[in-house]
């Protein structure tokens, strides 16, 4: 079983209620990103082109948890950035597994050997290990020979410790397929992992490289190959059958980007894990003033060739519960990989991309320098008044490091 039945049963749970209240919007994974500070510069990430002051940012411990309670969702995802880099990583675990909300730690495993003694295997928490592939791919992809060794030697070390490990794997062009599903059956096989994750790559404006990103079509045939493939191997998926089988076209859905909502230190970004084009201070201001309509492929430039798990497997799992006995059929049969695909949305009203990433980012750090320059001046003022105090430090809590 991928997903234990205590995580089935509670999202399970939740998901009902959110129906029978007739809730239009609600999350299921709460995206948390306590920093943006990473340990690698991989090729396809847009996550980590920030200046210093903004990469030596954390959220604090009462933030995080905070934020957890805030949105209510019953998954969180821990991603970054590096999030073991964070020096209160472990408390802020503690407290979200405290209340019982099932954390999945996001890490490309270079530190995890060093930090596991700090961690207590329970059913809401698992370690979910960057892998895109096997070792010379995986090391292409991030940039730095010898990762991938590291990364299975901290699966197995924690896998034998009792924790939960899952995989987590991206996927970009001019990648082998049978490779792809040689990998998929080393990581439940071999490695015996919970399940992997697997999707294809998001378009990040930030990224380093950009020609790496599949577009729709091919991302959809990719999918039918691997799968393919997989018949007849016993693969386990930490995704529902639905997305499965949207990425394999089988599917047409609209995102969900408010069934992933992001926390990170500018607030709450929106409109999605994926692109951050502002951010506002509350969650219920995220959901009551985002332009929802704005967003999504066929309605935002952006969007084009996006079908990442965070922006539609909430679709899917609605759609699993709003129609479970569809969702058996694929679950029972296993995704069509032949035949049509179903109909791709339009892109005719499609607005175009607007390219707003580096004057967010020269706004907030105009902020950060005014919120600096007024605890210098207080702090000034404070050794003013007390006889032979110190000159006040330059150093702030921007500049902190993990």
């Amino acid at each position: 079983m991928a997903v234990p039945l205590i995580q089935q049963v509670r999202v399970g749970s939740y998901l009902m209620k959110q129906r029978l209240r007739g809730t239009k919007r609600y999350p299921l994974v709460l995206m948390l990103e306590p920093l943006f500070r990473c340990n690698l510069a991989c090729a396809g990430c847009g996550k980590i082109d920030y200046p210093d002051s903004i990469l030596n940012k954390r959220l604090s411990v009462d933030e995080c948890v905070g934020a957890a309670e805030e949105c209510g969702a019953p998954i969180v995802s821990i991603a970054g950035g590096e999030p073991l880099l964070h020096r209160q990583i472990v408390q802020i675990v503690e407290g979200l597994t405290a209340r019982k909300k099932f954390v999945y730690l996001c890490t490309n495993a270079l530190l995890l050997h060093k930090r596991l003694d700090d961690f207590t295997p329970s059913p809401y928490l698992s370690f979910s290990i960057h892998l895109d592939g096997d070792r010379e791919h995986h090391d292409e992809a991030v940039c730095q020979e010898g990762v991938f060794d590291r990364a299975v030697a901290a699966i197995r070390e924690a896998r034998g410790r009792g924790f939960r490990v899952t995989c987590n794997t991206t996927l970009f062009e001019g990648v082998d397929v049978e490779r792809v599903a040689n990998f998929v059956s080393f990581a439940t096989d071999d490695l015996g992992v919970e399940g992997v994750t697997i999707a294809p790559g998001f378009a990040y404006e930030r990224a380093p490289t950009q020609q790496v990103f599949l577009n729709r079509k091919r991302t959809k045939q990719l999918f039918r190959d691997l799968f393919a493939l997989g018949k007849g191997r016993k693969w386990r998926w930490n995704q529902s059958q639905l997305y499965l089988d949207f990425l394999a076209g089988n599917q047409t859905y609209d995102c969900t980007p408010w069934g992933n909502p992001t926390r990170n230190v500018f607030g709450w970004q929106r409109p999605c894990y994926l692109l951050n084009e502002g951010s506002v201070a509350t969650f219920k201001e995220l959901m009551e003033t985002t332009d929802w309509d704005g967003y999504g492929t066929g309605r935002y430039e952006k969007c084009a060739n996006c079908m990442m798990h965070c922006g539609y497997e909430a679709t899917a799992v609605a759609d699993t519960v709003g129609r479970p006995l569809k969702a058996l059929g694929v679950a029972l049969r296993g995704v069509r990989t032949d035949g049509p695909m179903a109909p791709e949305v339009s892109f005719e009203t499609q607005r175009p991309a607007q390219w707003v990433f580096d004057d967010f980012v020269r706004n907030q750090m105009s902020r950060a320098d005014a919120a600096r320059a007024d605890r210098e001046a207080a702090r000034g003022c404070a050794g003013a008044s007390a006889p032979g105090a110190a000159p006040p430090s330059s150093r702030t809590d921007d500049t902190a490091v993990a």
